[in-house]
């Protein structure tokens, strides 16, 4: 296994946890458990960012910029179907 797969399953892993620890967050039943959900998420989405930063700095994770055209037709498509 090579690093890069390695760091793509690793992100992937921080996005799912990331999914748990909103809802563990947004259902908990008080303040205290909610505060300790809120600092594990905290943690998690920092490392998301982190992990992220250190793909795109060796060329592992890219992102297309789209073009504001292609964004503009999409919006007006979405509002026809309103």
């Amino acid at each position: 296994m090579n690093d890069k797969l390695i760091m793509e399953n690793y992100l992937l892993i921080l996005k799912s946890t990331v999914e748990v620890y909103v809802h563990g967050t947004l259902e908990s039943s008080n303040e205290d458990s909610r505060s300790a959900l809120k600092k594990c998420l905290d943690d998690i989405m920092q490392s998301q960012a982190d992990t992220y930063d250190e793909m795109t700095k060796y060329g592992w994770y890219t992102i297309n910029n789209v073009e504001a055209n292609k964004i503009e037709t999409m919006v007006s498509k979405l509002q026809s179907k309103n």
